[in-house]
C-alpha cells in the first residue's frame, strides 16, 4: 500500500527535522519493499506476494481502528468515494507487483512516478481545477520522458509497460479521491478502508496461484517481513506528515527513484540506458516544478497510504 497526498498544516520549526527523516526513512522502506518483492517474484506468485502484503497492511489498519475507538466503517460518511479509492489503490498494488515480473525496477518506478503529472491533466475535468500554460508544459515534458522509456524497439515488455501505465493512471485517480475525502473522513478510517479492499481484491486471485513448493521458514520469515516494511512505511510516511507540511516533503519523493535506479544497477544488474535516464530526468524534473511551483492546489508526488 503506498502513501496519499496530505493536507498543508502548520508545524513548528523544531519538529520539521524530525519529519524529513521519518520520510526519508518512509522512502527507504518503500524502495527497499519495491527491491526485494521484484527479488522474490523469482519464486513466487506475483499474487500471493499481494495478499500477504495487504494481510499485514490489514493488520496494522485493525490496530489503528482499535486505538481510535473501533468506529462502525458501515456507518461512515463517503462510502462509495472510499470503496472507490480501494479500488484504485488495489488496482495499483495488482499492477505494480505483477509488472515487476517482467519490468526492470528503476523503468517501472519511473512509469509510476508520472501519476501526478497525470493527475495534473485529468484535474480540470474530475476536480474543476485550473491548469495553467506553465503546468502543461510540464505535463508534456514528463510524458515525452516516459516516451524516452517505453520507446519503440526498446527492450521494455508490453505487458509490464501496460501494467505499470494503469498503475500510474489509478493512483492519480486514488491521490484525486484522497483529496475529495481530506477533511472529511478521518485518516485512520481512509486507511482501513483502503487496507480491507485491498485485501479483498488480493485474496479472490489467490487461492488459484498459490506457491509450489510452499515457502520454507526463511522465505516465509522474508515475506512477513516484507508485508511488515510495507506497513511501517506508511506509519513512517503518516508520522512524517503530521510533522512537516506536504507541499515541503513532496519534492523529496524523487529520491525514491534515485533508490530505484541504484537497486535495479547494483542488485538486479540491470541499469538503465542513457535514453531511458534521461527520461527518468525529464520525468523528475517535470514532478519538481509541478510540487515546487508556487501556485495554488499544486499536485503531490506518488506516495500515500495504499
Amino acid at each position: 500500500m503506498r502513501p496519499a497526498p496530505a493536507v498543508d498544516a502548520p508545524c513548528r520549526p523544531g519538529t520539521r527535522r524530525a519529519g524529513v527523516l521519518l520520510f526519508f526513512a518512509a522512502l527507504v522502506a518503500f524502495g527497499t519493499f519495491d527491491a526485494a518483492a521484484k527479488h522474490m517474484l523469482a519464486f513466487y506468485p506475483a499474487p500471493f506476494l499481494n495478499v500477504m502484503r495487504y494481510t499485514a497492511v490489514a493488520t496494522i489498519a485493525v490496530f489503528l481502528l482499535w486505538r481510535h475507538g473501533l468506529p462502525r466503517l458501515s456507518a461512515t460518511a463517503h462510502r462509495g468515494l472510499l470503496l472507490a479509492r480501494g479500488v484504485a489503490l488495489g488496482t495499483v498494488g495488482t499492477c505494480f507487483m505483477t509488472a515487476l515480473i517482467w519490468m526492470p525496477l528503476s523503468e517501472a518506478t519511473a512509469i509510476y512516478f508520472t501519476s501526478p503529472l497525470i493527475m495534473v491533466a485529468l484535474s480540470p475535468w474530475l476536480l474543476g481545477e485550473r491548469v495553467g500554460a506553465a503546468q502543461w508544459l510540464a505535463v508534456a515534458a514528463g510524458f515525452a520522458g516516459m516516451l524516452l522509456i517505453v520507446r519503440p524497439g526498446a527492450e521494455l515488455p508490453l505487458v509490464g509497460t501496460l501494467l505499470m501505465a494503469v498503475a500510474a493512471v489509478c493512483y492519480a485517480l486514488f491521490q484525486m479521491l484522497t483529496r475529495r475525502l481530506a477533511g472529511r473522513v478521518p485518516g485512520h478510517v481512509q486507511y482501513a478502508y483502503a487496507a480491507f479492499v485491498c485485501l479483498l481484491m488480493t485474496a479472490l486471485p489467490a487461492p488459484f496461484f498459490l506457491p509450489e513448493p510452499w515457502p520454507h521458514a526463511g522465505d516465509s520469515a522474508l515475506i512477513l517481513l516484507l508485508g511488515l516494511c510495507n506497513g511501517l512505511a506508511q506509519i513512517l510516511l503518516i508520522a512524517a506528515f503530521q510533522r512537516v507540511e506536504a507541499s515541503r516533503l513532496a519534492p523529496l519523493n524523487y529520491c525514491q527513484l534515485l533508490l530505484a535506479v541504484a537497486f535495479s544497477t547494483f542488485w538486479f544488474d540491470r541499469p538503465p540506458d542513457s535514453l531511458a535516464a534521461a527520461g527518468m530526468a525529464l520525468i523528475a524534473g517535470a514532478g519538481l516544478f509541478l510540487v515546487t511551483r508556487a501556485a495554488p492546489r499544486g499536485p503531490q508526488s506518488p506516495r500515500s497510504p495504499q
